[in-house]
């Protein structure tokens, strides 16, 4: 521009900070907005808001609000994209009770609110776990004459059945539903193993044939969700059937993919099976941890504890989870003596077993006449977790 001979204006350069903050570049924006100033270029309110999007991208909230008083401050109006970056600034990093006071004091002045920005209330509400809140703004949505969108909805679904909202996660689905909106792979996902965790297979079946007539282009997550729900159904050749399709289509399968294969193979009762395909996971460069923790514990759940003890042994790396299952499955046995020395070498290794194995052993010590033991063992974990 410069060698034409021609003088960059406001558009230049809130197209430069634009792509700076697209990419975080703080520092860059920040010399963009000096270089304005210095030309004699007023900022207008495009470029305070991304400015201010950016601050708040790099978690720096109080910078971010700095920014919006400048607004006011050089006599300009903030406009709605200033009020969403702001409210949805405010609950990306914390501050939901000020992005709902923010919200209400909008309302209170009868500024004329968007869906946008009940959405991005909504989500942020949700994505702090408060539900309550979300609902009640949900409502006042419906009030303002808008109609809540798929985004409205999927904010609430992603809720519930992230937080454990079963309930309130099907009756959401099943009022998109019905209202005839779209679904991406994620809710479909979503609900399908929903469903199956609670036994509901034939909805699990269902959701997920709804998700391959739609033809919602499916990734790792889709497949996996049909691996464990045919899995559940003892479909195994089906499951192994998908595995094959992943490779065929060119979709990158994960640890969780061959973790569900192995569960399955585990709970059909082919513990051989599941630990050849454990190995060949392993051999292709998968890590085969939470694979090997699922194949623990379901030989101990059959009743083969000797088998668990040799497989664990033969565990070369083991995480809390590892450890928490042998001590659990230990004391269900009564073996609290073996179940404690597994104990104080997952806290010698600088691991935080899970609580609930801690006190099953100290309880069954304690039931078997092994006090001492009992406060010998608190005494050592507490000593060594200083």
């Amino acid at each position: 521009m410069q060698v034409a001979g021609m003088m960059p204006n406001i558009v230049t350069y809130n197209t430069l900070l634009a792509g700076a903050s697209r990419r975080c570049q703080l520092s860059r924006s920040l010399d963009l907005f000096d270089e304005m100033l210095g030309l004699g270029i007023a900022p207008d309110v495009w470029s305070y808001n991304t400015l201010m999007h950016c601050f708040f991208r790099l978690g720096k909230a109080d910078e971010a609000y700095r920014v919006f008083r400048d607004i006011i401050l050089n006599d300009l109006h903030p406009d709605e994209t200033s009020f969403n970056t702001l409210i949805n600034g405010l609950c990306k990093n914390g501050y939901t009770d000020n992005a709902l006071m923010l919200y209400r004091n909008l309302k209170r002045y009868g500024w004329k609110l968007e869906l946008v920005t009940y959405n991005i209330l909504i989500d942020g509400l949700c994505k702090a776990g408060r539900f309550k809140s979300a609902r009640w703004i949900l409502h006042e949505l419906a009030q303002s004459g808008y109609e809540p969108d798929a985004f409205t909805y999927t904010s609430m679904l992603k809720f519930c059945f992230r937080f454990g909202e079963i309930d309130e996660g099907f009756e959401v689905f099943k009022k998109m539903k019905s209202e005839g909106y779209m679904f991406d792979a994620f809710a479909y996902c979503t609900v399908a193993g929903a469903f199956a965790k609670r036994g509901r297979l034939i909805e699990a079946n269902e959701c997920m044939e709804a998700m391959l007539n739609s033809g919602v282009a499916l990734d790792t997550v889709c497949y996996n969700t049909l691996m464990n729900l045919y899995c559940k159904q003892g479909k195994l050749e089906a499951a192994f059937e998908l595995l094959e399709s992943m490779g065929k289509e060119g979709i990158d399968c994960d640890a969780y993919t061959h973790t569900i294969l192995i569960d399955g193979l585990c709970k059909a009762g082919d513990f051989e099976g599941a630990y050849r395909h454990l190995v060949y996971a392993g051999s292709i460069g998968f890590s085969s941890l939470p694979a090997f923790n699922s194949l623990l514990d379901r030989i101990y759940k059959i009743g083969q504890s000797h088998t668990a003890v040799n497989l664990f042994e033969s565990m070369r790396i083991k995480d809390e989870f590892t450890y928490s299952s042998m001590v659990h499955n230990l004391c269900k046995e009564r073996k609290f003596r073996i179940a404690s020395r597994i104990l104080m070498s997952c806290v010698k290794n600088g691991m935080n077993i899970l609580k609930s194995a801690e006190r099953a052993v100290i309880r069954g010590l304690r039931a078997t006449g092994s006090r001492k033991s009992a406060r010998r063992l608190q005494s050592n974990i507490k000593y060594l977790r200083r």
